[in-house]
């Protein structure tokens, strides 16, 4: 079935917005980092922001970086501040970090007066302000102000409208980092023109969360792979006994619809032909693999089974193009992570086969990590979960679009 194509969108690169030496650049990164006792658990996003900031740093200009943190609903909350965050961006940047007590307004003028060319400053929680969510243009020109250039550097926020990533467009010449550069440049390239076979793998636990990617995948994908939780409810739409697994049964219908339109567009859509069950979901609970799709009744699926691991890691391998968003179970605990991590070693055998492999999603990447693999040993790991599937629905990212009509 033809594609659609993506509408052609003029975005300035950073390397190419002509920002002089030595200005005060205003740049939107996405540290919404995993925190542990205070202190930043997963440094990935700070790391993969680091060519864009080195860039500027390099032309001796002073780095200003804004960012949100939780959800602390328009009101300042210690609990989210972004204070912890100074230490590991000094680590990482090779470079002083100032922390202005607020985004906007005199502390953020303070913070920045007070800091030289060459050097960092990190302004406090966007989301302390109830406007950041609403695109309020009024809090979008006083953040223009902390900055000579706008650049967007939070691919993980660009599927929000907010005065960030889109009022603020209308304030400032911006431009896009390296980081956003190297997303759109991935996704574009699987959703675009794609070396075949090319092969999905969806899991995660609810329909809901997957059923745009869904769709828009069977118009492009040679396979679709389905694990996780989400796989029940399907299993269900087939008729098949789950027994106390996870099904989200209002989502039944929606799944069939799926199954028949992969049918129609000769689109193979493979589910678990076999389980990793438990009675309770608890680390060391006894497990057992079941013999078929069935599962029986006072049994919990937590795990795709052992022959579902061998028939999907064969179709990864055989794939030029994959695309992984979700995991096949729940891999936080080690007992049920033997399907993800089947799946994550078949992937970065592909990739060093010559496949083209992108995943998405903060569960995807965790995942991955568990299972002993690198992100360097895939293609490209998305640092936004949520703005990956929306641009795989073949949606405009709201982020995208606003510095487009800049």
């Amino acid at each position: 079935m033809p594609v659609e194509p993506r509408p052609v969108l003029k975005l300035i690169k950073v390397q190419d917005a002509g920002i002089k030496d030595g200005s005060t650049v205003l740049v939107r990164v996405d540290y919404n980092v995993p925190m542990k006792d205070g202190a930043v658990a997963d440094d990935t996003r700070i790391r993969e922001s680091r060519k864009t900031v080195k860039y500027l740093l390099d032309k001796k200009c002073k780095v200003v970086l804004i960012a949100h943190f939780g959800r602390p609903k328009g009101k300042v909350d210690p609990k989210y501040t972004l204070k912890p965050v100074v230490s590991p961006v000094e680590k990482i940047m090779g470079a002083r970090v100032h922390f202005g007590e607020d985004c906007v307004g005199e502390a953020a003028a303070k913070a920045i007066a007070g800091a030289k060319a060459g050097e960092i400053v990190l302004l406090e929680n966007l989301r302390y302000h109830a406007e950041e969510e609403k695109n309020d243009e009024k809090f979008a020109k006083e953040l223009s102000r902390n900055g000579q250039y706008f650049v967007q550097e939070a691919f993980g926020a660009l599927h929000r409208a907010h005065a960030s990533t889109g009022a603020i467009a209308k304030f400032m010449s911006g431009s896009i980092g390296f980081l956003v550069q190297k997303e759109l440049e991935y996704l574009e390239k699987v959703m675009s023109n794609p070396a075949r076979p090319f092969v999905a793998v969806i899991g995660g636990a609810k329909v809901s969360d997957k059923i745009g990617v869904l769709y828009s995948l069977i118009d492009r994908v040679d396979s679709i792979l389905i694990g996780g939780a989400m796989a029940y409810t399907f299993l269900s739409a087939q008729n098949n006994n789950t027994g106390k697994s996870l099904v989200e049964p209002e989502k039944i219908d929606e799944a069939k619809k799926i199954i028949l339109k992969a049918f129609k567009n000769n689109v193979e859509l493979l589910l678990p032909s076999d389980h990793v069950v438990v009675k309770e979901i608890k680390e060391g609970a006894k497990k057992e693999s079941t013999q078929s799709m069935a599962i029986a009744d006072d049994w919990i699926g937590v795990d795709i089974g052992p022959r579902t691991e061998m028939m999907f890691a064969e179709r990864i391998k055989a794939a030029k193009t994959l695309f992984w968003n979700g995991p096949l179970g729940i891999f936080e605990t080690p007992d049920f992570a033997g399907g993800t991590q089947a799946v994550a070693r078949a992937v970065s055998e592909a990739t060093r086969s010559g496949a083209v492999s992108v995943l998405g999603g903060g569960d995807t990447v965790s995942a991955l990590k568990v299972s002993g693999i690198k992100p360097e040993q895939v293609s490209h790991c998305s640092t936004g979960g949520g703005a990956s599937l929306e641009f795989m629905e073949g949606k405009t990212l709201p982020g995208i679009e606003a510095l487009s009509k800049n």
